[in-house]
């Protein structure tokens, strides 16, 4: 079971969601020093400490992080931070929406 799991739908054709995921994918490579690597339609990345899946389908995005003992810790921020930046990219509109109005969609 994954320590964070985020589904959210998005409005994109397929082909748009993944070139935006690849754009979020390489800001996270640098800021967090990530090692990714797409199999399919599915962005895998880890560093020491986290693991995790970035899924695509049609309509929707789901990622799942495995977060290890020590940044465990931080599980909440990091979720915080996963889900805004999954709104900025895949909804622009909701992103911009204020955060007592935007709707989340948490497993």
């Amino acid at each position: 079971m994954a320590d964070i799991h985020i589904v959210r739908t998005h409005s994109m054709p397929l082909q748009q969601a993944r070139d935006a995921a690849s754009n979020l994918a390489g800001k996270l490579e640098q800021k967090f020093d990530l090692e990714t690597q797409w199999q399919e339609d599915t962005l895998h990345f880890q560093r020491p400490g986290v693991t995790g899946t970035l899924a695509l389908g049609e309509g929707e995005v789901t990622i799942d992080v495995r977060l290890g003992l020590l940044l465990s810790a931080f599980r909440g921020a990091m979720e915080e931070q996963i889900s805004e930046q999954l709104d900025r990219v895949f909804d622009p509109a909701q992103a911009a929406a204020p955060a007592s109005q935007a709707p989340k969609k948490r497993a």
